[in-house]
Parts: C-alpha cells; sequence; structure tokens
C-alpha cells in the first residue's frame, strides 16, 4: 500500500475527504517522527510499538574488494507488532 492508497482508505473509512485525511495521515506520521527523534518510544495499544535503537560502531567488508570498511554507530527505527495486529494478520 503506498501512502496515496492509504489516504484514500483513511478518507473512506471515516467518510472525510482526501485532503482532511492526507492532513490527519500526514499528523500522524509527523508525530510518531518527532517523538522517535526525542528518543521515545510510541506505543499504540493492539497495533504495535515504535522505539529507537543504537547500533554500536563496527567494523565490516566491501563486499567488491573483501577490505575492511568502517560502519559509523547509528540509530535505527523499530516498530514491534502488538498482539492485535498479529492476530488479524493471522486470522
Amino acid at each position: 500500500m503506498t501512502k496515496n492508497e492509504l489516504i484514500a482508505a483513511v478518507a473512506g473509512k471515516a467518510q472525510m475527504t482526501k485532503t482532511a485525511a492526507a492532513t490527519a495521515v500526514e499528523a500522524t506520521f509527523d508525530a510518531i517522527t518527532s517523538t522517535l527523534k526525542r528518543g521515545d518510544e510510541v506505543k499504540i495499544m493492539g497495533f504495535g510499538n515504535f522505539r529507537v535503537v543504537k547500533r554500536a560502531a563496527r567494523e565490516g567488508r566491501d563486499p567488491r574488494t573483501g577490505n575492511p570498511v568502517k560502519i559509523k554507530a547509528a540509530k535505527r527505527p523499530r516498530f514491534s507488532a502488538g498482539k492485535g495486529l498479529k492476530e488479524a494478520v493471522n486470522r
């Protein structure tokens, strides 16, 4: 599903215009993003949790040459599906 398809689905389910649905979807994404930037978690009961994990610096290998490459430390977003979402997918 693309972002535009998500907006259309929200507009249909909530019986609102696509413009209003686009605003709602964008606001949701912005709220999740800003919360994760602060280092906090987003917990949506029955759906799942978004959190930030820190990856340590490490050494990798260049697949073409086999030479060692230093990979910088980084933060990555992670999503863990909640019980309700898992059950809905497995029905």
